[in-house]
């Protein structure tokens, strides 16, 4: 509904577009993910993870607030990657973020890498933009590994990651799903459970 938004989200004009760019490293400066904090859910991954219970964590998520929870970062596989780096197109090169940010602040419009002059992007997954086929392979082999698999506040409809759930279900793994909406796996699933995350998800991590 708002093209201005998808072209900022679209890789073909992020790279085309130096005003773009500009707008998209302005709104950065001020993107909520800065100042949001981990919930009761994410809590409750963290301590599950604390009493070796926890194999794998793949989010679709771009916030780390997994890690800032206390979730190991070697344990969770960020399917569109972390907004909390940046990465140059050209190079490959990787980065804090909000080292860049600051650039941006002193005057930067459209920082360039320090390393080769190229274009900088949020380490994140853009429109156009293809997954990275290994941490899809390390996804689904996790899925593949589980015992107990639990989709947490997904639809279930983006793929490739959607097919996680068939994969763990096909391995052996018991699946349990939570979402606040009806998801296309609610019947494959050995529990489909309603409600709001952070509630549920502490009470069957035994967090509460």
């Amino acid at each position: 509904r708002n093209p201005a938004a998808e072209k900022l989200s679209t890789l073909q004009h992020y790279l085309a577009d130096a005003e773009l760019r500009k707008a998209a490293w302005r709104g950065r400066l001020d993107h909520p993910a800065w100042d949001a904090r981990p919930g009761a859910g994410h809590l409750a991954l963290a301590l599950l993870e604390r009493r070796g219970k926890l194999h794998a964590l793949v989010t679709q998520n771009i916030d780390e607030l997994h890690q800032m929870a206390g979730n190991s970062a070697e344990r969770v596989i960020e399917v569109h990657g972390t907004l909390r780096r940046a990465m140059c197109w050209d190079c490959g090169w990787r980065g804090p973020m909000q080292a860049v940010l600051e650039r941006v602040r002193a005057g930067e419009e459209d920082p360039p890498c320090g390393q080769c002059g190229g274009i900088l992007k949020s380490d994140t997954i853009s429109f156009g933009q293809p997954l990275v086929p290994g941490v899809i392979q390390r996804a689904m082999q996790a899925a593949r590994q589980a015992d107990l698999f639990i989709a947490v506040g997904t639809s279930l409809q983006v793929y490739p990651i959607a097919g996680a759930v068939p994969a763990a279900k096909s391995a052996g793994a018991r699946v349990v799903i939570v979402n606040a909406e009806p998801t296309p796996y609610d019947e494959l699933a050995d529990a489909a459970l309603g409600g709001s995350i952070g509630e549920i998800l502490p009470r069957i991590c035994g967090t509460t």
